[in-house]
């Protein structure tokens, strides 16, 4: 155990770079009792480790890494060490100095080809990133980065791959279509709290985000928490308290940058997308009854749509006189009032952070008559539509 740890420390050293500041190479390989030179880092990632894990107690961990390891000593064919990076991810430090370049590259992909039959046949099913060879010792950090970069590719793809920082493309760090009009609908509908609408509309930007970046990991990252930030920014505008806002927000974030499948990553922006809406959806639909709620939520799904008073009481199963009674004593103001406030509202995000025109911007909240669009809104806000613009864009 001793002369194990001792070697994981010193992997350890290689790995970060820092031996540079304790020793030469030769002193520490003198000093840790190690004859090999490493010139390569493959990592040896557990597929859908993090699932796996949940729930498990340390026992179980230790028992699969060691299972891991065990089988990995049994089969490289040359001289190694080895650390773990993270949770599920087992860094292998390979010294290949007796083939030449070329010979280097096949060997490594067949080693890896071999380590992934091997996992299999003990019910370990990985993943693996190669790293580029390096023969000074101070350079292996960057085979280890390397690897880490080339298994970005798992993200989007899946499990049981290998990925070799070679095969990685140069990725369009651009986006070649903006995306404008999805984002901006995305915004409006967390605007007016229609939860369900804007999870469906940040699901579908995510899709066509990965496709336009050509399934690059980290401008797709990078692209979609950018909406999440700005998603919480117009819960902050909606009056919402800033306080559990911001500090779930940064914890989010962290997280999604750590996340390695593309599923889990969506699953995550949706659940927060979702969170964050619903904030908002509460100061439309906070202390009402059950039945208005589903009123008020109806209304959201269908206020692109020609619906009628008649349509709301019939989707609540009540009369229409009976519905409007109800409906004026819990919220305040008429249903039909209610109804176009509510697209009043959505329109102000497209006339604020847009160059929409007004009758784009009336058909998207749900107005066919950009003239009846512009006598509600001045109606509701003492002012048209452009003049609104105007002022807001003067502050």
């Amino acid at each position: 155990m001793v002369e194990e740890l001792t070697k994981i420390s010193f992997s350890q050293l290689l790995l970060s770079g820092t031996f540079v500041h304790v020793a030469p190479f030769e002193v520490l390989q003198e000093k840790y009792g190690v004859n090999i030179q490493p010139n390569v880092v493959v990592l040896v990632s557990m597929d859908r480790y993090p699932d796996l894990a949940e729930g498990k107690p340390i026992e179980w961990k230790m028992k699969i890494g060691r299972k891991l390891v065990e089988e990995l000593d049994t089969i490289l064919p040359i001289p190694f060490l080895w650390a773990w990076t993270e949770e599920g991810v087992l860094a292998l430090l390979l010294d290949f100095h007796e083939v030449n370049t070329q010979e280097r590259k096949k060997e490594v992909l067949l080693l890896a080809e071999e380590i992934q039959t091997v996992s299999d046949q003990v019910g370990i099913h990985v993943s693996i990133g190669i790293g580029k060879f390096y023969d000074d010792p101070t350079d292996l950090i960057c085979s280890f980065e390397e690897a880490k970069k080339s298994m970005s590719g798992r993200f989007f793809q899946g499990n049981k791959l290998i990925f070799h920082t070679d095969m990685r493309k140069n990725m369009v760090e651009s986006l070649k279509i903006p995306l404008t009009k999805e984002k901006s609908e995305l915004f409006s509908l967390v605007r007016i709290g229609h939860t369900e609408g804007a999870v469906t509309q940040i699901k579908g930007i995510m899709n066509r985000v990965a496709e336009i970046y050509d399934y690059n990991e980290d401008v797709f990252k990078s692209e979609v928490i950018d909406l999440l930030m700005m998603m919480s920014r117009i819960v902050l505008e909606a009056g919402v308290s800033p306080i559990s806002i911001l500090t779930n927000t940064a914890n989010v974030i962290q997280d999604l940058y750590h996340t390695i499948r593309y599923d889990k990553f969506v699953m995550k922006v949706c659940t927060y997308a979702k969170w964050l809406t619903e904030q908002v959806e509460e100061t439309y639909i906070h202390d009402v009854s059950p039945i208005m709620k589903k009123a008020i939520r109806y209304m959201k799904e269908n206020h692109q749509k020609v619906v009628s008073l008649e349509d709301i009481a019939h989707y609540c199963h009540l009369s229409r006189y009976h519905f409007s009674h109800l409906f004026k004593n819990e919220v305040g103001t008429s249903v039909m009032d209610f109804f176009n406030k509510l697209r009043i509202d959505k329109s102000l995000f497209y006339l604020e952070k847009t160059d929409f025109s007004v009758q784009e911007i009336a058909i998207q909240v749900g107005f066919q008559d950009s003239n009846y669009f512009s006598r509600l809104f001045k109606k509701y806000l003492n002012s048209s539509p452009t003049e609104y613009r105007r002022l807001k864009r003067m502050i």
